[in-house]
């Protein structure tokens, strides 16, 4: 049975939920880093209580949620006539362009060049601590003392001299290193998702405001689960990992939701109360 676009968007509203509940800042960053991370895009606080509320999330929590990001750098705003408009700030656009490679890779790693870390003094051990603090997508902890980064390392340009540095070719990656990489509440996670979107068929065609509100709650969920394990080729992955068969679901309905333009979700009308999920959103500090 064909759905119209009216139960096919509560569908699909519903389905990509959080179901651990949702914090309304990060959700927040997951639309601006979506649709306004250029210098200069914004959204007014209407528009934007528009977007999120259809979410679950009360206007009220959204205040809330704008000034902790406020208070943490992240976003500013700025009066604009009777309302607010509010804008990733130079340290959030950054935050965001850093990882956005990341959330919108659409196959996993494919490094097949490797060297291994191993640090045996407090020197080797804060040079581990660093490389896995500036570099987490490319130094993977595998323990207090041993490190995986990416790349070759050159004998005469590696900086690590408190390291035993080695080239590596990678040929057995074990269980255990496998399920502590991906732990089970990420590889849930996943499958979650996973399963939520294996039922949705293509969309109908849907207006910008709707599409703005299910792209934000799919990158918000797939960036959770993105950001959330190293990025490594398929030998690290658990056998009971979902990643890649979410990441070509996620991809095939972010294909067939374009990303609508800020002024069309300015003039937009609000959603219908019966598009509006009934779910309570957590507002956490």
């Amino acid at each position: 049975m064909t759905l119209d676009t009216h139960d096919w968007f509560a569908t699909a509203l519903s389905a990509l939920a959080e179901p651990q509940g949702q914090r309304v800042w990060s959700i927040i960053i997951s639309f601006l880093g979506d649709m306004a991370q250029d210098e200069g895009a914004g959204i007014s606080s209407a528009a934007l209580t528009r977007v999120i509320t259809p979410l679950g999330i009360k206007p009220e929590a959204i205040r809330v949620a704008l000034h902790r990001l406020r208070k943490d750098g992240w976003t500013e705003s700025e009066r604009r006539g009777r309302g607010s408009r509010h804008f990733l700030t130079p340290y959030g656009r950054a935050q965001s362009a850093l990882v956005t490679p990341r959330i919108y890779a659409r196959t996993a790693c494919q490094t097949r060049a490797w060297h291994l870390l191993i640090a045996g003094t407090p020197e080797g051990l804060e040079a581990l601590d660093a490389l896995g603090e500036h570099r987490p997508q490319r130094a993977i902890r595998i323990n207090r003392h041993t490190g995986l980064a990416t790349g070759h390392a050159e004998p005469t340009a590696t900086a690590a001299p408190d390291m035993l540095v080695a080239n590596i070719e990678i040929a057995h990656v074990p269980q255990w290193l496998q399920e502590e990489l991906f732990p089970e509440p990420l590889r849930q996670s996943c499958a979650e998702l996973d399963r939520a979107l294996a039922p949705l068929g293509p969309p109908p065609e849907l207006n910008p405001l709707q599409r703005a509100c299910l792209r934000t709650l799919l990158v918000h969920r797939w960036r959770r689960i993105a950001l959330r394990h190293p990025d490594l080729p398929n030998a690290f992955h658990p056998g009971d990992w979902a990643g890649e068969s979410c990441r070509s679901r996620v991809f095939a309905l972010l294909d067939q939701l374009p990303l609508p333009k800020l002024i069309e979700l300015e003039d937009a009308s609000p959603l219908p109360s019966a598009q509006i999920s009934p779910l309570a959103a957590e507002v956490t500090d």
